[in-house]
């Protein structure tokens, strides 16, 4: 399917817009301050992208679908979010192999604008062990942050798509609050018990790469 990205929008309309710009009208583009982020503004900008994804998917127009990912993915909004969830989560003090976490506002930053899936390559996992109750020892792969990253990034454009084909009434995405307080509701259709929070990573990982394996050309 070839369709090109007029076909996919309403007239043209608001599919240029751009998800970068904050509230005063200033481009994101241009902040080079981890703390100089307006965080309020970014949670909007991917709460709108998300909104339109949720609407493209109930009404099955699938070009316009992976046109409204790819703005988000793109987006400096979506990317500083996705810093800052691995950056502000328990994880944040260990690092992967590379043994780098990003744990200054110059690294932060300096992370956002390194999130590129053209030059993206998956980096292998560091195995430790972690002992159970019976006396055996677990394994667990702890992926390097810029992995991280890049999944949180890729789950604010799958779980959108995610939720309706699971059937779910999607109201709204608590995911993009990454404020602290905000605790992650998995939405669930009539007559279906929720999901667990395993079954619900096991499956933005299989979209994670699916979504990878289909767009690895794409810049």
């Amino acid at each position: 399917m070839t369709r090109t990205l007029d076909q996919t929008t309403e007239k043209g309309k608001q599919m240029t817009e751009d998800p970068q710009e904050g509230s005063t009208g200033a481009p994101f583009h241009a902040v080079t301050d981890w703390h100089a982020i307006d965080w309020k503004s970014a949670n909007h900008n991917v709460r709108r992208l998300q909104a339109r994804i949720v609407k493209a998917t109930q009404e099955k127009k699938w070009g316009k679908v992976k046109a409204l990912q790819r703005l988000l993915t793109h987006s400096f909004s979506g990317k500083a979010l996705a810093v800052r969830r691995v950056t502000e989560n328990q994880g944040k003090h260990t690092p992967g192999v590379d043994k780098i976490i990003w744990n200054t506002p110059h690294k932060k930053i300096n992370a956002v604008y390194s999130l590129r899936q053209r030059d993206y390559h998956p980096q292998p996992l560091r195995r430790i062990y972690i002992l159970k109750k019976n006396g055996k020892k677990r394994a667990l792969g702890i992926p390097v942050m810029k992995c991280r990253a890049m999944q949180a990034l890729y789950l604010l454009a799958l779980d959108p798509v995610a939720e309706n084909h699971s059937g779910s009434q999607l109201v709204r995405f608590p995911t993009t609050e990454i404020d602290g307080g905000c605790d992650r509701t998995v939405l669930h259709g009539p007559g279906k018990p929720p999901l667990s929070a395993m079954d619900t990573r096991r499956r933005h990982q299989r979209l994670f790469r699916r979504r990878l394996a289909q767009g690895g050309s794409n810049g």
